[in-house]
């Protein structure tokens, strides 16, 4: 339309709109009551309105034909404060609809349509929340409107937008409304029933953080739904000398997880006279009748607080103002927690709570027999694996150094261990911090892993480290060694000694930051004999007739594996196996035992023969009469011993660790 055309076109709609004044001036004098004068000045104004619509307007406003914004694409969230031209398509989106109308008049409302999402529109937005809560709220899991166009809202949005035509049930400006009809605004004469202040899941919170929940709030509106235009919160830190803006960067305002407010709370300026109070305008937040409206209250902190300003904040709500379905407003300030009750949060020093846990793995292996080889090195085993857990942290933990120790029962470090990796959340770390350190003869040496940041745990993660050692030959010229044990751990001064870094670098002094410790099985290292694990054990308490009769039967049941040999087991049971009776603090017991060896194997030469790569059982079976009544007492196993053939006896195996390799305890009464 040209400009000429244009400035005709409003010329016309203004000589109707006059002529229709006109009109109206005798049944207006006419009019019997108020109520009768408004309603004919609001019909005498959609219809303006409706002119308006057919002829465009100027770049100011907007045009509520559906042709002149559908089909249209919403592309981002939109909030009180926002600006450009999809505000104005969502003016008039919501402006088609006689529901959503964000106004009868003035700025924002049909025919008057702006680029500015003020309270007006965002209240418009939260009667299309409403309308189509089926589809917006509560497929989210959200109870209450917002007035905040996010993804959901611009979802249906964008579906009711996708053709020439009015999103939805479109009234004509000059069709008359029901007003008994429910078109899904506020309905009746809302009352602030109940208000609960409580407690953030946390009642700590750290320098620096961002939007972290410092309290909640719980309204209940009965007799009608209301819309929440202002809330003040109070913030008192109580060092002596601090203020809030000492501490706070901004204060915000979150329902169903959408921040719905957000003001600066960084100088003076920002508080009212009081200097602690905050006051939140302009939220628009509906809150339906009998149903909770849940307000988090948060903050953002500043980083860098002095350390004589760090301690407890209380939070307070004084006052709480809402608008009912007529547009009355009350402001509360005695109902329940309102004005009255007080929570307390405490600002610490970033990182407090931030920590590494040692805690055993569910994944370290069982004690196990590791092939070595007499002409080259051996395989990657995993000998130890422990678990770092940063169960409280708020940061997320970066590692630099981890301290971890190989103890050897015989030979030293250097000449079994050829190479070593701690392998952490899946990153393999094979550089240490210095060299090993090795003591007590040279058996026992401790490994520093350079991780050097290349790890980094999630905070509140629970990660997993494994140790992986490949070892040297054993040549048949030192045999002696064949047997010999190696164990993984991390004590607890070494956990100490863990560098590690979160809002700071962890300590293990005030407060304790690293603590905890874990130890893994001793495994044995062979180039040849047996591979033995634990099959079942039992305890079971026989009762005589008479005094003292009572008899105990101990079972242990072992899976025995040959490997690089065959493996030869007397089926003298002296010869074969160590064992002892024992009660309930590991001394040995008074009393008679009976054992007795057998196995699956086939017997050859007055012995046991498991062939070489085959597994067979081998069960020890010890019947106990106690020398006295009431005595409690248990089996434990100690040492298979076997040899290649059956005349050479001369290798063993250890039942490591012991605890594996005992029974219950069970009480002979008799």
């Amino acid at each position: 339309m040209t400009i000429a055309k244009d400035f005709a076109a409003k010329a016309s709609v203004a000589f109707v709109a006059a002529a229709m004044i006109l009109t109206m001036i005798a049944p207006v004098a006419q009019a019997q009551s108020t109520e009768d004068l408004q309603t004919m000045i609001n019909t005498l104004l959609a219809q303006i309105a409706s002119l308006q619509s057919q002829v465009g307007t100027s770049s100011g406003a907007g045009s509520t034909s559906g042709a002149s914004f559908c089909p249209y694409t919403w592309t981002r969230d939109l909030k009180t404060g926002a600006t450009g031209a999809d505000v104005m398509k969502l003016q008039q989106f919501l402006n088609s609809d006689a529901d959503t109308r964000v106004g009868a008049t003035g700025a924002g409302s049909m025919g008057m349509e702006t680029q500015t999402f003020g309270p007006a529109t965002a209240a418009a937005v939260t009667k299309f929340q409403v309308k189509y809560r089926a589809e917006v709220l509560t497929p989210n899991g959200l109870m209450n409107a917002t007035g905040y166009f996010g993804a959901s809202s611009r979802a249906k949005a964008n579906a009711l937008c996708v053709t020439d035509s009015k999103p939805s049930n479109p009234t004509n400006p000059t069709t008359p409304v029901d007003e008994d009809e429910d078109m899904g605004e506020l309905s009746g004469e809302a009352t602030l029933e109940d208000a609960v202040l409580d407690s953030a899941s946390d009642d700590e919170v750290e320098e620096g953080a961002e939007d972290v929940a410092l309290a909640e709030l719980k309204l209940t509106f009965a007799d009608g739904d209301a819309s929440v235009s202002r809330l003040d919160v109070k913030l008192n830190p109580t060092p002596a000398g601090t203020d809030p803006w000492d501490l706070f960067e901004t204060v915000s305002l979150w329902v169903d997880g959408d921040k719905v407010a957000e003001k600066d709370a960084s100088s003076k300026s920002d508080y009212q006279n009081d200097k602690m109070t905050l006051r939140m305008t302009g939220l628009d937040v509906v809150g339906m009748e009998d149903e909770d409206l849940d307000i988090v209250i948060a903050a953002t902190l500043k980083s860098g607080i002095d350390s004589p300003d760090l301690g407890a904040v209380v939070l307070s709500v004084p006052s709480v103002r809402y608008f009912d379905a007529d547009g009355v407003a009350e402001t509360d300030i005695s109902t329940d927690d309102i004005g009255t009750e007080t929570v307390s949060v405490t600002v610490v020093e970033a990182g407090a709570d931030d920590e590494i846990i040692v805690k055993a793995a569910s994944s370290d292996p069982d004690a196990t027999t590791l092939k070595l080889e007499t002409n080259k090195k051996s395989d990657w085993y995993t000998v130890f694996a422990f678990d770092l857990d940063t169960k409280d942290s708020v940061n997320d933990i970066t590692l630099n150094e981890v301290p971890v120790t190989v103890t050897l029962s015989t030979s030293t470090f250097a000449n079994r261990v050829d190479d070593y990796e701690l392998v952490i959340d899946g990153t393999t770390i094979d550089k240490l911090v210095g060299s090993a350190s090795t003591s007590v003869n040279g058996l026992v040496t401790e490994l520093k892993f350079d991780v050097d940041g290349d790890v980094v745990i999630n905070a509140g993660e629970r990660v997993t480290a494994e140790l992986r050692l490949r070892f040297a030959s054993l040549p048949t010229a030192q045999a002696v060694f064949e047997g010999m044990t190696v164990e993984g751990k991390i004590t607890s001064a070494q956990v100490d000694l863990i560098d590690a870094e979160g809002a700071d670098t962890l300590q293990a002094t005030t407060p304790n930051q690293l603590s905890g410790s874990a130890i893994g099985d001793a495994h044995t290292l062979r180039t040849k004999g047996v591979n033995v694990t634990l099959n079942s054990k039992s305890s079971v308490v026989t009762n005589g007739d008479s005094a003292n009769d009572d008899y105990a039967t101990y079972k242990i049941v072992l899976d025995v594996t040959a490997f690089e040999q065959d493996v030869f087991l007397s089926t003298n049971v002296a010869t074969s196996v160590n064992y002892t009776v024992v009660n309930g603090a590991g001394a040995v017991a008074s009393g008679t035992a009976t054992a007795v060896f057998d196995s699956s194997a086939d017997i050859e030469s007055g012995s046991f023969k498991i062939n070489e790569g085959e597994t067979e059982t081998v069960t020890l079976t010890v019947t106990f009469d106690a020398a006295t009544a009431g005595t409690a007492a248990r089996v434990q196993f100690g040492m298979l011993i076997f040899g290649e053939t059956a005349v050479a006896v001369n290798q063993s195996w250890l039942a490591l660790p012991a605890t594996d390799y005992r029974t219950d305890v069970v009480t002979l009464v008799n």
